[in-house]
C-alpha cells in the first residue's frame, strides 16, 4: 500500500495537524477527527489506519478503540499516547490495536508501528526491573482500567482520597 488513508483521532489540534500535514508530505490522504463523533461519522471514508489518541478531552480512547474497530473492521489501529503504562497497552491490544505508542513519537515510529502488525519475539528483556515510582503508577493506571477511567471508584478500591489520586495522575508517568 503506497499511500494509506489516514484517520487521526486527536483532541490536540496543534499535534493533529502537525502530523496529518507530516503524513500528506509522504503522499497519505489524511483526515482529522477531535472526539468519537468526528472519528464514527457515518459519510466519511473509511481509512486504512488510525492513530488514535489515548486521551480525547478527558475521555478515553480505549472506549472509542471497539466502536473504530466495528466502524472500519479493514484498519489497522495504533494508539499513542502522552500517558503510557503497561495496563493500557495491554488494554488497548486486547481491544484490536496493533500497536501502542507513548508520545512524542516520531513520524518514522508511527509508519513502522503500522508495518509491524505482529508480534515480535525477539524484543530484549529490561535489564533492569522498574522502579518503585513506575510500579505505582503502573499499578494506578492498571486499577484505573479496571474501574473503566472512574477516578472516584478507584480512589475507593485502593483505600485513597480522590483528591490524592488525581493529583498523582495528573503528574506524568515516571521514567522506566
Amino acid at each position: 500500500m503506497l499511500n494509506p488513508d489516514f484517520l487521526l483521532v486527536d483532541d490536540d489540534e496543534a499535534f493533529a495537524a502537525v502530523l496529518a500535514r507530516s503524513l500528506s508530505r509522504r503522499g497519505c490522504v489524511v483526515r482529522i477527527a477531535a472526539n468519537g463523533a468526528d472519528a464514527l461519522r457515518p459519510d466519511a471514508p473509511a481509512p486504512s489506519r488510525i492513530v488514535l489518541d489515548l486521551n480525547l478531552g478527558g475521555d478515553s480512547g480505549l472506549r472509542l478503540l471497539p466502536a473504530l474497530r466495528q466502524r472500519y473492521p479493514q484498519a489497522a489501529i495504533v494508539v499513542l499516547t502522552g500517558y503510557a503504562s503497561i495496563a493500557t497497552a495491554v488494554e488497548a491490544t486486547k481491544l484490536g490495536a496493533v500497536q501502542y505508542l507513548a508520545k512524542p513519537a516520531t513520524l518514522d515510529a508511527i509508519m513502522s508501528a503500522f508495518e509491524q502488525a505482529s508480534a515480535n519475539p525477539d524484543l530484549p528483556v529490561a535489564p533492569q526491573p522498574m522502579s518503585l515510582k513506575r510500579v505505582t503508577w503502573e499499578h494506578l493506571q492498571r486499577v484505573l482500567a479496571e474501574h473503566d477511567g472512574n477516578i472516584s471508584a478507584t480512589a475507593r478500591a485502593l483505600n485513597m482520597h480522590r483528591r490524592s489520586l488525581q493529583r498523582m495522575l495528573a503528574k506524568r508517568p515516571v521514567k522506566e
